[in-house]
């Protein structure tokens, strides 16, 4: 999992937000069209998005697939509690848990539960080995609970409203 610096930022502005608003919508567009769409140049949009990448705002641009289209039709959000809180546990089932099959996402918690997993896999049997072959089995954790996922919906509330 990449660190990215802990440092303050310097607050961004309307033209800064109007660009990674374009690009969470669609992190394809061209910069001319970017450039468009936020009423500046070209070299002006390219020089901004080159910052917001070199300041850790923008962090990547990735592929989202579509887990049915490739066999994973069930997902599920698996709660984690480990057995103790000692950093030989936490880190054990931090360096394991997202190379595990199926696994999506890894979300280290506070609170009662301490990591959830986004899984996808084919059915309900694989989901219930992937439980018990991967989970249960693992020295660290000493009890899960798993919750289907019906349908996800994106969301982008940590960018301002358009104005």
């Amino acid at each position: 999992m990449p660190n990215y610096p802990q440092v303050p930022q310097a607050p961004i502005d309307d033209i800064d937000q109007a660009i990674l608003r374009a690009l969470v919508d669609n992190a394809r567009t061209p910069n001319n069209a970017l450039a468009e769409a936020v009423g500046i140049a070209a070299s002006t949009c390219l020089a901004r998005v080159r910052a917001l990448r070199e300041r850790g705002i923008i962090r990547g641009f990735r592929t989202e697939v579509d887990p049915a289209a490739i066999g994973l039709a069930l997902q599920a959000m698996i709660s984690v509690r480990l057995r103790a809180h000692t950093r030989e546990q936490n880190e054990s089932f931090r360096s394991t848990a997202p190379d595990l099959p199926g696994v999506m996402a890894v979300f280290h918690m506070a609170g009662s539960d301490d990591y959830l997993l986004h899984v996808g896999v084919a059915g309900p049997e694989a989901l219930r080995d992937f439980v018990v072959d991967h989970l249960t089995t693992h020295p660290a954790v000493a009890q899960t609970r798993t919750n289907l996922i019906f349908e996800q919906i994106p969301g982008r509330r940590y960018l301002a409203p358009k104005s």
